[in-house]
């Protein structure tokens, strides 16, 4: 029997009430063997993720003032977790060893990863705890080497060697061993990262991550209240899909199990009924096409630079020169649409803040066009699907959506992969176009259409 790595986030475990849901989760199946739990997160709108608090401990500190104020909330909501579940557990030898380790006297105290990853170590105990099985901690398991990155020989094999002879484990998330002996974290929402990572280590059947969703929607709820859940998403069209906005797993998190061919399960913890969405390889058995698209995903606030100059197809180099000047400034591009006198760069206005005008005129200096324009204001959309590229009319279907929404186009980009069709539009029509594509490929009449991938 292949086990199954369920992965917990902060919304899972917010409350005693939400851990009991867990705990119902993990004996549903014998299969459930490592559970990976985050530090709690948000209650209700307007509370506090302890990471956020325990964050907070360490930049008042680094500072030498007190953070009782921002620690006090912390040991409370532990406290409370503990005593709504009726627990025989004392977390002040924890707690209490965390505020001496954030205390900073002159050049003492540990750094802010340490401070951080105090959320899911207390939570670790606090839910083996719960389900009568031992915490593991993450330091024993997961090593980066000295350049920070994660050091796989090691970790798995240490992986391999430690749960060996255990049936059921608890492992927190977010953190390991950094080469310096210290702890060091993953980026935020690393607990995703962690249990892939254990997941290729144990084999496992499934890694699930259980959630406050039923997985991954079609499109941005805020925008579409009606979205569909996606069933099945292949692991190149969920990184389409989270490069151009969709977020539901970190980005890291996919690779330790793509490599291993390990199914990804995302599940909502308050319906554990409902099947979520499964991430897989184009190539397995279970990646079926339900619509003729996957998904929709969308980001605002980019600029573009509109480059035109005459003969510019038949001069070497060009685009070379243009590239080269975004690298020297640091800027990384995310389209370059071209014609055959026009050449243009799309740039998220995060990277172009306070470098425009060097730009500008770095341009004008390397590359000498003819006319340069700015044009700011874009929304860029992904219409994502790997069925697109057998069912002729797609592109056709997708503008004309657009059109009769009245939405102006404003750039158009598609991979040769055909796995997506990108567009700019003007950012106060991104909701209307973004509603008008899903409408046009699924909607409450569309009937599910097999295509042949």
């Amino acid at each position: 029997m292949q086990p199954i790595v369920s992965k917990f986030g902060g919304s899972s475990l917010a409350d005693a009430d939400q851990i009991r849901k867990v705990r119902a989760i993990v004996a549903a199946d014998p299969r459930r063997c490592w559970v990976v739990p985050s530090a709690p997160g948000r209650r209700h709108p307007g509370d506090a993720k302890v990471t956020d608090l325990l964050y907070l401990c360490h930049e008042l500190a680094s500072q030498g003032v007190t953070f009782q104020e921002a620690f006090g909330p912390v040991c409370q909501r532990y406290r409370q977790i503990v005593s709504d579940l009726g627990l025989d557990l004392d977390l002040d030898p924890l707690l209490n060893e965390a505020r001496e380790r954030i205390t900073y006297n002159g050049r003492h105290g540990l750094s802010a990863d340490y401070a951080a990853s105090r959320g899911e170590a207390i939570n670790g105990r606090i839910v083996a705890a719960v389900l009568g099985c031992p915490c593991i901690e993450p330091t024993e398991l997961i090593y980066f080497n000295a350049r920070g990155r994660l050091d796989e020989d090691r970790t798995y094999a240490a992986i391999t060697e430690r749960l060996a002879g255990l049936d059921r484990a608890v492992i927190p998330g977010f953190y390991g061993l950094g080469a310096d002996g210290n702890v060091k974290t993953f980026s935020r929402g690393g607990s995703d990262v962690t249990g892939s990572i254990i997941a290729r280590g144990v084999g496992a059947e499934t890694y699930e991550n259980w959630t406050d969703v039923h997985g991954l929607l079609i499109t941005d709820p805020a925008v579409v209240p009606d979205a569909f859940t996606i069933e099945v998403v292949t692991y190149r069209e969920l990184r389409e899909l989270s490069y151009s906005g969709a977020r539901v797993l970190h980005e890291d998190a996919v690779f330790p199990v793509r490599a291993a061919g390990i199914p990804v399960n995302i599940r909502n913890t308050n319906d554990p009924d409902h099947p979520g969405t499964l991430i897989v390889d184009s190539d397995h058995p279970q990646a079926k096409i339900s619509y003729e698209i996957t998904g929709i995903a969308g980001r605002k606030d980019f600029t573009v630079i509109q480059i035109e100059k005459s003969m510019m197809n038949s001069e070497i180099g060009f685009g070379k020169r243009v590239l080269e000047v975004l690298a020297d400034h640091g800027i990384s591009f995310e389209h370059m649409p071209s014609g055959i006198d026009t050449l243009s760069v799309v740039v998220a206005d995060t990277r172009l803040e306070g470098k425009l005008d060097d730009v500008l005129a770095a341009l004008q200096a390397s590359v000498k066009p003819d006319k340069i324009e700015v044009d700011s204001n874009l929304a860029v959309i992904a219409t994502v699907g790997r069925g697109m590229s057998h069912l002729p009319g797609m592109s056709a279907k997708l503008f004309k959506a657009l059109g009769d929404a009245g939405v102006n186009i404003r750039m158009i980009d598609q991979g040769s992969s055909e796995l997506n069709i990108i567009v700019g539009v003007n950012i106060e029509q991104y909701e209307l176009a973004v509603r008008s594509i899903y409408h046009a490929f699924v909607s409450d009449t569309t009937t599910p259409r097999a295509v042949n991938a």
